[in-house]
């Protein structure tokens, strides 16, 4: 799969701030998508690098998934697939998303606006 050419261009920053506000107000992603320090509180100097999922289902469910993926600078994925993820709630590899993401229909710009946000953060290693 390609990488649309609008990767190769910097996003306006108006898209950037919606895709923010979109990732950080609204949709919350931190509180899966990034580490918490030994008091459970956000680990912001690792800001959604990934993270060991706290939350629990209620009863036994084996397509539980154990980890939140790191999404500062969007690695290992490709545009189209992070549009589909959230604007289709279909994974990369082609299945619905695990449980405890949420399944998003998000509008086309609402997708390309997190997206665009995502790209503007330092990627870094997950938590070990």
């Amino acid at each position: 799969m390609t990488t649309s050419p609008r990767s190769n261009a910097a996003a306006p920053e108006s898209q950037v701030e919606r895709g923010r506000y979109l990732v950080e107000e609204v949709a919350e992603c931190g509180e899966c998508h990034s580490p918490r320090d030994s008091s459970g509180n956000l680990d912001h100097s690792r800001w959604l690098q990934g993270a060991p999922i706290w939350i629990v289902p209620v009863h036994p469910d084996s397509n539980w998934a154990e980890r939140a993926p790191a999404l500062a600078g969007f690695p290992g994925y490709t545009e189209e697939q992070g549009e589909k993820i959230l604007e289709q709630a279909i994974g990369p590899n082609g299945l619905p998303l695990r449980q405890p993401m949420h399944q998003y229909h998000l509008k086309h710009d609402d997708a390309v606006a997190i997206i665009a946000y995502l790209k503007t953060l330092r990627a870094g290693s997950s938590p070990q």
